[in-house]
């Protein structure tokens, strides 16, 4: 019996495929930096409403929150995806 020819996989499936391999776990990272983000954020506003309502609010524990919500935000730029048509690996900024 002859060996039968290799199945060729759906486009849109394999276009799938090669972009998760370009940019493994993405989805994954994405959430993680958005709940970080929302986290951090939350938590900035929360400090901004004690100090309205008068309650004393350390300045180390807003500067975490500011520097949280900066980081996060940076990572979450940072891990979005390249244009259509980029180099793999390179994103849009580093041309």
């Amino acid at each position: 019996m002859a060996p039968q020819p290799p199945h060729s996989l759906d486009p849109q499936l394999k276009a799938k495929l090669q972009k998760e391999l370009r940019t493994p776990w993405q989805s994954l990272r994405r959430a993680l930096w958005i709940a970080l983000e929302a986290s951090a954020a939350l938590g900035l506003v929360i400090m901004a409403l004690r100090l309205v309502g008068g309650e004393a609010v350390r300045l180390n524990d807003v500067l975490i929150q500011v520097g949280a919500v900066v980081l996060f935000g940076y990572l979450l730029w940072k891990d979005r995806s390249p244009k259509p048509g980029a180099n793999p690996g390179q994103t849009q900024d580093s041309r």
